[in-house]
């Protein structure tokens, strides 16, 4: 089996990059989120493919350099990968906000909006899926056990795990290219039925390479009666496999989507206007819940024949737009979890979104957890009542 590793950057944002990493065979006592009673997860995530991020500031001349869009996240292979990192290091940029321009956590959009549900919301969460038992396998086991996840259905194998290089401009902008071929990956038939059960909700990200086990878990959801929550992963994945895409949707079998503005526009067809209206009506006719976020704009929604438009919440400077959309989805669902009006959800997801563009990375710090419950009371709503030392310390 091909191996894949960056040692310059494996070890970065760990306590002690000296110390040994935790091997991914032992995994930590769960949490006071991770449902000691034996109760399911009120929200899961489907990770096919486990992966971590490598997050760094760059100059924008490096965009140019590699493969594909910038602003967008399409797969690369293992050798670009390792193209792209090493001109990394030729473009990092410093940041007076940052202890370091580069930075390694657990990553992906599930995992960012799975996380901050569990950290910043306190909802009891889980992930369903697989990673490598390697040190990238084991510094995600970590990130989300000390963030209270559930990961009793988080296969562990004897593979690698997936990586990401996210790469953010001047302007808070990021680029992302993930590493997934020879990542360890949970198959369709490994799914069962208790993964599932007891469960509401089911959070997942639109990704061809993954159709198999998406659909997979998508029957079984049904089966079980969990509600489906699909985002439409990146512009460049939309554009280039709209057919299934539109297929999935039509399924009737998807409950809430969420699009940003770019992902929005490369869904409907040429004959069409590429107005996020026009996005939201497409997406409704297949949704009980559709969002198109709109960066500084706020976003629109729509429930049934119900639509809002709710500006941004919280005017603050973006670092890194890494992870907003998915912080936005996780405010957003705790909203429905907690049987808050349309309108009421979409400021959650907008205060919750606006948090995490305010520092480097997917993963909210707790002083902007404290700066997302100021918003939330500003706003007139109340903010989540959090027991766990990680958010209110």
């Amino acid at each position: 089996m091909s191996t894949f590793k960056e040692p310059s950057l494996l070890s970065l944002n760990t306590t002690n990059p000296q110390a040994p990493i935790m091997g991914a065979e032992f995994l930590p006592k769960p949490t006071q989120n991770q449902a000691a009673s034996g109760d399911a997860p009120v929200i899961l995530g489907l990770l096919p493919a486990a992966l971590v991020d490598h997050i760094a500031r760059v100059d924008s001349s490096i965009l140019s350099t590699i493969p594909g869009e910038p602003g967008g996240s399409f797969p690369v292979a293992a050798e670009e990968l390792k193209l792209i990192l090493k001109e990394v290091d030729s473009h990092i940029l410093s940041s007076p906000n940052d202890l370091s321009p580069l930075k390694t956590i657990a990553g992906g959009s599930v995992t960012n909006t799975i996380r901050g549900l569990a950290t910043g919301f306190g909802i009891s969460c889980g992930v369903i899926g697989a990673c490598g038992d390697d040190e990238q396998g084991a510094l995600f086991v970590k990130n989300m056990s000390v963030c209270g996840v559930n990961i009793s259905r988080l296969r562990v194998k004897d593979e690698h795990t997936g990586q990401c290089v996210c790469l953010v401009d001047p302007l808070g902008n990021r680029t992302m290219r993930p590493c997934l071929a020879t990542a360890a990956k949970v198959q369709a038939g490994e799914l069962k039925r208790e993964d599932f059960k007891g469960s509401k909700w089911l959070v997942m990200r639109y990704s061809i390479y993954n159709l198999e086990v998406i659909n997979a878990a998508i029957k079984i959801a049904k089966q079980e009666g969990v509600l489906v929550s699909l985002d439409l992963a990146s512009f460049e994945m939309v554009r280039k496999f709209r057919a299934p895409l539109l297929q999935l949707l039509e399924s009737g079998n998807i409950d809430l989507c969420f699009a940003n503005e770019d992902e929005a526009a490369e869904l409907l067809s040429e004959e069409q206007v590429a107005r996020p209206e026009a996005a939201l009506d497409v997406l409704g006719k297949y949704c009980q819940w559709a969002v198109v976020t709109l960066g500084a704009n706020g976003c629109i929604a729509r429930h049934k024949k119900e639509v809002v438009r709710v500006p941004a919440v919280g005017q603050t400077k973006a670092i890194d737009a890494t992870g907003a959309g998915d912080l936005f989805a996780g405010g957003f669902l705790y909203g429905l979890v907690k049987g808050m009006s349309l309108e009421e959800c979409c400021i959650v997801g907008s205060c919750s979104g606006g948090s995490v563009i305010r520092s480097l990375g997917g993963e909210v710090s707790p002083e902007n957890w404290q700066w997302m419950y100021k918003q939330l009371k500003t706003n007139g709503l109340s903010a989540p009542t959090i027991v766990r030392d990680l958010v209110t310390s």
